[in-house]
């Protein structure tokens, strides 16, 4: 038996393993672990819109754009469905 001395060096190992090892990887993330340009720019994003004429104008742009879709889908189809029946 290696004595009292070897078993309060194996239970410091145990303790500061785990600890150093989280000291390690939870210091200084953002250059250790960081991929550049990952997350964009806030130019880069949508604007979510708070105010009512912001609101107003942007269903407005989605409403212009659905039906413009819309228009360049029914030309495409050549226009001539009738209520979803078709004949073949």
């Amino acid at each position: 038996m290696a004595g009292p001395n070897l078993e309060v060096f194996k239970f410091s190992i145990y303790i500061m393993f785990p600890i150093a090892t989280m000291y390690y990887y939870g210091t200084n993330l953002d250059n250790r672990f960081s991929v550049q340009d990952f997350w964009p720019k806030p130019e880069q994003t949508n604007k979510i819109p708070f105010e009512r004429d912001e609101i107003k104008g942007e269903l407005e742009r989605l409403r212009m754009r659905r039906l413009w879709l819309r228009e360049q889908r029914l030309k495409g189809h050549g226009g001539n469905q009738s209520n979803g029946d078709r004949e073949s």
